[in-house]
């Protein structure tokens, strides 16, 4: 009778100890640190996922000139902290001179005087560049088959070149910064020249750190059009002195040149203020190396 009672004690006090065994694992809290683990893993990922975040730095590209109007488009992203941060539209003329975002500023692009736009040129760049910056992409907005968008009001121009530069650009990567300040620079001559009563100017605009576009230019004491406008009618006609070509179209060389070596000193000059490193260019150039150097003393 004692060993079945104490048999029965024992069955007891096992089942007790079994029920309090379970009873404390099913409160019994997850493992932290897997689930910390868990946590950060999923983070990670979602972090790649979401943020597909941009690489830090500059991108940059640009398209082929048209045909029709001459202009080339280009797009230049800044990123910082995996975000877009700014984003500048604008084209180059093959004919050298501004670049179109100064040349409608100035109102030499003319949509609204011309041809009855509700807005400049670079006004509604802007509103696209303002697009990205806001959105981070562009995959979500609607271009028609003609380039133009409804998604973003107040543009009326074409937009497909801005969004496939603007892919383009993101897709290649960062590329190197030039050693200048970006931004539109502006230098001319101290006076009118006695002689010939022109003053030289010279305008350049840094994207990315590097010069893109060079205009140089002239205005004269008696007002009227610039020296780049009047040799093109062949009002400032130098063929018919003799000379190998305009002067417009030596400008463009010299130009051009200078945004190749992106540094004026490149253009040596002899005592004259002519140059031999500048094939089928005459005319003296040193004047125009003076002022482009004045002009990019604000970008250093």
């Amino acid at each position: 009778m004692k060993r079945t009672l104490s048999l029965s004690l024992s069955v007891m006090l096992i089942f007790v100890l079994l029920a309090g065994c379970g009873g404390n694992g099913d409160k019994e809290p997850v493992n932290t640190d897997k689930q910390a683990e868990s946590q950060n893993t999923d983070n990670t990922e979602n972090a790649a996922q979401e943020g597909a975040n941009l690489q830090d730095g500059l991108y940059y590209a640009e398209g082929e000139y048209a045909e029709d109007s001459g202009w080339k488009e280009l797009v230049a992203i800044k990123v910082e902290g995996g975000k877009i941060v700014s984003a500048n539209w604008d084209g180059l003329h093959k004919d050298g001179g501004l670049d179109k975002k100064t040349a409608s500023e100035k109102g030499l692009y003319g949509m609204k005087e011309k041809g009855g736009a509700q807005a400049e040129w670079h006004e509604q760049a802007a509103k696209m560049e303002e697009y990205l910056v806001a959105q981070q992409s562009i995959d979500g907005l609607n271009v028609n088959g003609e380039g133009y968008t409804d998604a973003v009001s107040g543009v009326s121009i074409h937009v497909s070149g801005f969004t496939e530069l603007a892919a383009k650009a993101l897709t290649a990567g960062p590329v190197e910064a030039g050693a200048y300040k970006d931004g539109n620079y502006h230098a001319e001559a101290a006076d009118f020249d006695a002689n010939s009563g022109w003053k030289e100017t010279v305008d350049i605009t840094v994207i990315n750190g590097k010069i893109v576009a060079v205009s140089w230019n002239g205005i004269h004491k008696d007002g009227g059009t610039d020296k780049v406008t009047r040799s093109k009618s062949g009002e400032y006609g130098m063929k018919n002195g003799g000379a190998q070509s305009e002067w417009h179209e030596q400008a463009h060389q010299a130009e051009q040149y200078l945004i190749e070596k992106q540094d004026p000193q490149a253009i040596v000059t002899s005592e004259d203020g002519k140059t031999d490193a500048i094939s089928s260019v005459s005319i003296h150039v040193s004047g125009f190396v003076e002022l482009a150097a004045k002009a990019l003393e604000g970008a250093k």
